[in-house]
C-alpha cells in the first residue's frame, strides 16, 4: 500500500506515472498498478506496458534479468473528479446475507 500511496500522490503533480520493476518484483509493480486502476483512480487509460531483459554480471557469468515498466496515465489533460475523492477507497458491496 505504501507504493500505492507513493502512485496517487505522484498523480497530483503529474498526468503520468511510471512503475519499473525487475527480477522478483515485477508481480509487485503489477500489484501496485492494478490496486491503483480498480480501487482509487477511475479515470485511467489503458496502462502501456514494455518489458526487456538485462544482462548482470555474476562473477564471471551472465545472468539475465526481466525487467518491465508499467505506465499509468490519466485520460485526457484534467483528472473527472478531485484526488483527495479518489483517494478514498471505493464502496464495497455488502454480502448477499447482510441485504434486507
Amino acid at each position: 500500500m505504501i507504493y500505492v500511496m507513493a502512485v496517487l500522490a505522484t498523480f497530483n503533480n503529474q498526468d503520468t506515472v511510471e512503475i519499473k520493476a525487475r527480477g522478483r518484483s515485477i508481480s509487485t509493480a503489477v500489484d501496485v498498478a492494478e490496486i491503483a486502476r480498480n480501487r482509487y483512480i477511475d479515470n485511467l487509460a489503458k496502462p502501456k506496458i514494455t518489458i526487456e531483459t538485462e544482462k548482470i554480471m555474476d562473477g564471471d557469468a551472465v545472468r539475465n534479468v526481466s525487467c518491465m515498466t508499467i505506465e499509468l496515465s490519466k485520460e485526457g489533460t484534467e483528472a473527472k473528479e478531485p484526488l483527495k475523492k479518489a483517494m478514498a477507497p471505493k464502496e464495497e458491496s455488502k454480502p448477499v446475507s447482510e441485504i434486507k
